[in-house]
């Protein structure tokens, strides 16, 4: 029984992420630290490194704090969110950083129908490079709508 509320826990903990980052995005990083998230919608250096990124160092630390709850307090719950978290945050990666922005470049050429409603997502919410008027969602689900044929 254990096994399984922590595969349930793990679940539910990589889908409120998505929600998680819906709500941080719109509301943290189009709102009050949107000094830290400018530089994501209008590159202002040459590194290769964004002020933006912070916010994943700001998620690793909370699932870092749920890996040492679980290892040294007994938070029994503190593995299976740690690597919810954790699985969330390797999955934006791969989808925002790597598919879309093309800081590595993979993935190219997939041209299947999630790539392409990720990418029509994602471009919609970057035609705006203020603050204001940027279509938010989660970034694995964004709404339908970007997936007609």
């Amino acid at each position: 029984m254990t096994t399984v509320l922590w595969i349930l826990i793990f679940i539910v903990t990589f889908c409120i992420m998505e929600f998680m980052a819906w709500f941080t995005h719109k509301y943290v990083m189009h709102g009050f630290l949107w000094k830290l998230h400018k530089d994501h919608h209008h590159k202002d250096h040459s590194s290769w490194w964004e002020r933006n990124d912070f916010f994943f160092i700001f998620y690793a630390l909370v699932s870092i704090g749920c890996f040492v709850g679980w290892s040294y307090y007994g938070f029994w719950a503190g593995l299976p969110i740690g690597l919810g978290i954790f699985a969330y945050g390797v999955a934006y990666f791969f989808v925002h950083d790597i598919f879309i922005h093309q800081r590595f470049k993979m993935f190219r050429n997939a041209n299947n129908w999630y790539a392409r409603g990720i990418r029509r997502a994602h471009k919609i919410h970057h035609k705006h490079l203020g603050k204001d008027k940027g279509e938010c969602f989660g970034m694995l689900f964004p709404p339908l709508k970007y997936f007609k044929k």
